[in-house]
């Protein structure tokens, strides 16, 4: 009898989205197939499938103990998200070489199928980076009788969604900074940089808004810029080993002594990016937008505005699907009614509390002895009477404006 031949052995998922492309989220049942194909009849012992998640992050340093001598560090860490086992053919002993425990596959395409379920707590999103990843794969073995095992491994992603449509995310991000130039004993006018963007979280392929003003009264020549920075963190055994990558970036116009720039929405697209990881103990990825202004010869006048890359888009308002203003939509919606241009004067107090009610609500003087000797201090008139004094008068002009504001010293451009 001869005996058949591996031809193949391949790994197929059943994807849950249009892409044909394997990616779940925490909670998901990933389920595929493993494909075999032989060439005439072999004897197989067992074919079993190995699912893994881990995060794992190793680096080396060189450290000197002495003049001569020399040594390196390493710093590993793992953390487990799943570990999942399971037997599509055969049992579990694979040193059992006795003929009752083969199974013979006939010559053909053979599919076996598999299915399993990804923990419910938050999972790490998949990611490759300087000094650590996060991973997630299949790995079939097929094995037979006095012949080594073949085995065949496939990755999988996971997302870890993170919808930007949530109120800390939705919040605009701003700041204010000021630098003044010192050369000996010569002082130059202050440099003023204020920037603001809509929102903190965003996803691939959106535009960040960038409004900001840049003000130089220095004798120098500036140029101001603004660049999208991603900081890879990894942790082990105590230290933390921290990279960061330009991810995009923009010029603005020169700006010579005494001018000023202001950027009215200036964008700067973000590019395929991994999303931001927040809940792995020891890789974190964090994106920020810098705006800052570049000075020959001196340090840069920055501003780190932080952002959060999530999976999830924005939806706009109005929509129903929109995760925000659905669950909103019943209580709020006022924002569809348009405000008028000056607001409307209160009620007076005439139109609210009639002569009637004020004299109902006054307490008879002869109701009870001991309280009206109680109450005939001065303590008892000044309840009354604030209790129906009528309300000043409307009125949208401050009867004590503030004096106090001095006139602020400003830029030549100004």
């Amino acid at each position: 009898m001869v005996l058949g031949k591996v031809k193949s052995l391949t790994i197929s998922f059943d994807c849950l989205n249009d892409s044909n492309v394997p990616v779940y989220s925490s909670g998901d049942t990933v389920s595929g197939r493993v494909n075999l194909e032989v060439t005439g009849e072999i004897r197989v012992k067992s074919l079993k499938i190995h699912a893994r998640g881990h995060a794992k992050v190793r680096w080396t340093e060189s450290r000197n103990a002495g003049s001569n001598t020399a040594y390196t560090q390493n710093y590993t860490e793992e953390v487990e998200y799943f570990n999942h086992k399971d037997i599509l053919i055969g049992h579990e002993r694979d040193d059992d070489n006795s003929e009752e425990g083969f199974h013979t596959i006939h010559s053909g395409r053979h599919e076996y199928a598999f299915s399993f379920e990804l923990p419910q707590t938050p999972l790490a999103t998949s990611f490759e980076g300087r000094h650590g990843s996060v991973r997630y794969w299949v790995k079939a073995e097929l094995h037979r009788p006095w012949l080594l095992p073949v085995k065949l491994k496939k990755e999988f992603t996971v997302f870890e969604h993170i919808d930007i449509n949530t109120p800390s995310l939705l919040s605009p991000q701003a700041g204010t900074k000021e630098k003044t130039l010192c050369c000996w004993f010569c002082t130059s006018g202050p440099i003023s940089l204020s920037a603001k963007i809509e929102r903190k979280g965003y996803t691939p392929g959106e535009s960040i808004q960038i409004f900001a003003e840049i003000e130089n009264c220095s004798s120098r020549m500036v140029v101001p810029k603004a660049a999208i920075y991603q900081t890879q963190a990894f942790y082990a055994k105590g230290k933390m080993k921290e990279v960061k990558q330009l991810v995009a970036n923009l010029r603005g116009e020169s700006l010579s002594s005494g001018k000023t720039e202001t950027w009215n929405g200036k964008l700067l697209k973000i590019p395929p990016v991994s999303p931001s990881i927040l809940d792995c103990s020891i890789i974190r990825v964090e994106y920020s937008l810098m705006v800052y202004v570049d000075i020959p010869g001196a340090m840069d006048l920055f501003l780190n505005l932080p952002l959060v890359i999530g999976t999830i888009p924005l939806h706009p308002f109005g929509s129903r699907t929109s995760s925000v203003s659905s669950q909103c939509s019943m209580n709020m919606n006022w924002l569809s009614l348009s405000l008028p241009e000056r607001p409307e004067a209160p009620p007076s107090y005439a139109e609210v509390v009639t002569e009637e009610q004020r004299r109902n609500n006054l307490v008879p003087v002869s109701a009870c002895d001991d309280f009206e000797r109680a109450l005939q201090g001065p303590l008892f008139a000044y309840i009354q009477e604030f209790r129906f004094l009528p309300p000043p008068l409307y009125s949208e002009i401050d009867p004590n404006p503030d004096q106090s504001a001095d006139d602020r010293p400003s830029c030549p451009s100004r």
